[in-house]
């Protein structure tokens, strides 16, 4: 089990594995561009050159990208949907030219349409993606909190989209985030919640399956279906929680990444000890 945390890429994309080491972790993940939108910084050889002496200077072999925010493969909007499918393959294939391990990304809204519909353009969408791809990154699919009509808060709806048989071909993993599963009414609170919410995944989507974890506290009450991260052990989670997922025999072999809020800059060293104490 490796720690680590979300970092900036601010003065160029080779500043991310000394960041991550500034405040201890040991694995690491960015966005490789803005996750609002804007122009997109090419990787050029002489940026795979310079980020990859700076993984090797600060001792990581391994490091996620996070997809940005605005991607929807249900939508109905052409722009929306088809410029959802264009990044995911162009993050796909610039983590590969950086060596990324895996590229995670929620998965959007069905908005009007029925969980079917949805379900239909989720997968074509992701069949698009993937075609013809020839790259290193591993794409997951991120576990939702479940608001309105985010799609993949529950292990059905992500294995609906899995297991079709456009997408069974493909290496597609699935990114465990603590926060948003509690939300969505799976209870980590303890060991028995744990083992349960595991045994769970097991029998729907498959251990095999699960990639990486975020690792957050829940700013809210179990079961709301709102997306609010907190510090490890000040929300309603809490240390007993995490806990019992770092003693788990699955959970506590992978690598589990922060999402916590960044208020202070000690917040993420303070997190990543608590971990790091936790998982013994």
């Amino acid at each position: 089990m490796r720690i680590g945390t979300h970092v900036s890429i601010a003065k160029g994309i080779w500043n991310a594995p000394g960041n991550a080491a500034k405040v201890g972790a040991e694995v690491f993940q960015i966005f490789s561009r803005s996750p609002h939108g804007g122009p997109v910084q090419p990787i050029t050889p002489e940026t795979q050159k310079k980020f990859r002496e700076e993984m090797d200077k600060h001792g990581f072999d391994t490091f996620y990208i996070h997809a940005p925010y605005f991607i929807n493969f249900a939508s109905v909007k052409g722009n929306i949907y088809y410029g959802s499918i264009s990044v995911i393959r162009e993050e796909l294939e610039r983590g590969s030219l950086l060596g990324c391990k895996a590229l995670m990304t929620h998965l959007g809204s069905f908005g009007e349409l029925t969980d079917e519909e949805g379900i239909e353009r989720e997968v074509k969408a992701i069949a698009k993606v993937m075609d013809g791809y020839k790259g290193s990154t591993q794409l997951l699919l991120e576990i939702s909190a479940g608001a309105g009509r985010v799609v993949g808060d529950t292990f059905e709806e992500l294995a609906w989209i899995l297991d079709d048989k456009r997408l069974k071909k493909y290496d597609i993993g699935v990114c465990m985030d603590s926060c948003h599963a509690f939300q969505s009414c799976y209870d980590l609170r303890t060991k028995k919640g744990v083992d349960a919410m595991m045994k769970k995944f097991d029998k729907v989507i498959g251990l095999d399956r699960l990639v990486v974890m975020h690792a957050n506290d829940s700013k809210a009450e179990y079961g709301k279906h709102l997306d609010r991260h907190e510090n490890i052990g000040q929300g309603k989670i809490g240390l007993e929680g995490f806990k019992a997922m770092a003693a788990h025999k699955v959970l506590g072999k992978m690598d589990w990444i922060l999402e916590t809020p960044k208020d202070d800059p000690q917040d993420d060293p303070k997190n990543i000890a608590i971990l790091k104490k936790l998982r013994g």
